[in-house]
């Protein structure tokens, strides 16, 4: 397979009232095309710095970032992200909001209508198309925003927890559909997040990250079956080597 994503030494410092920030350090990994990655660890340990780094919205302090075999100088054509936050525009209906990036693109109007309910109908939201983000439910916003970061054909999504802020059942579902999003897409996703029991569910590789800085820890590959079923013994046996890894990540060097 290609390698789609490569990271090689990639560090990143901020600056700080007291000092410098050291964020990342010493990251380096390669992802193949349409693989599905989770980056796991603990809050603040740099996961959404490098995710945005890979979408081109940061710039690297240290090291080099390729994606589809380009080295980084601005954002991606490549990648779409997605936030924990939507980001949608309150004026805006979902088809609208659906229909942003294909218009700032310069698609014409009937093309764009198209993909549109089209990319409605994969994420569930048929019958919500002239509503505004108020008038939906959390989860339903996050379809939006979905559906709105696949309009541009991504051969990457990046996914920074967009599932973080739901409620377990609505979480679920979403976990669900994207899982049959990729497959149908066969997309590479990088999805972070800080749950061992969704990237298990999610991945088929997972990178533990330690605390600031952020280093990877464990490349750990998810060689299970899907559907995943989480009363399994091995589903088990290696969230409770996660679990471990993430428990003393503090004593990685």
């Amino acid at each position: 397979m290609n390698r789609f994503i490569e990271c090689v030494d990639v560090g990143k410092i901020y600056p700080g009232k007291t000092g410098p920030v050291e964020a990342l350090r010493g990251i380096d990994f390669t992802c193949n095309a349409g693989d599905f990655v989770c980056l796991l660890g603990r809050s603040g340990c740099g996961k959404s710095t490098l995710l945005q780094m890979i979408a081109g919205l940061e710039t690297p302090t240290t090291g080099q970032i390729a994606v589809a075999g380009r080295e980084l100088d601005g954002p991606s054509p490549d990648a779409a992200i997605v936030f924990q936050d939507h980001g949608l525009f309150p004026w805006m209906t979902v088809t609208r909001n659906v229909e942003f990036n294909m218009k700032a693109r310069g698609m014409p109007a009937a093309e764009r209508a198209k993909r549109a309910r089209g990319f409605i109908a994969m994420t569930s939201l048929m019958g919500f198309e002239d509503r505004y983000p108020h008038e939906l439910s959390g989860g339903m916003r996050q379809r939006v925003g979905i559906a709105r970061a696949l309009t541009t054909d991504p051969k990457a999504l990046l996914m920074d927890e967009p599932f973080g802020a739901l409620d377990a059942q609505t979480r679920g579902n979403l976990q669900d559909e994207l899982l049959q999003i990729w497959q149908t897409q066969q997309t590479t996703v990088l999805f972070v997040t800080h749950s061992i029991d969704e990237a298990l569910l999610l991945a088929d590789r997972i990178l533990v990250f330690t605390p600031r800085p952020g280093r990877i820890a464990a490349d750990i590959a998810v060689d299970l079956p899907r559907p995943r079923a989480p009363q399994s013994r091995e589903f088990s046996e290696l969230a409770r080597e996660l679990r471990g890894l993430v428990g003393a990540e503090r004593d990685f060097d």
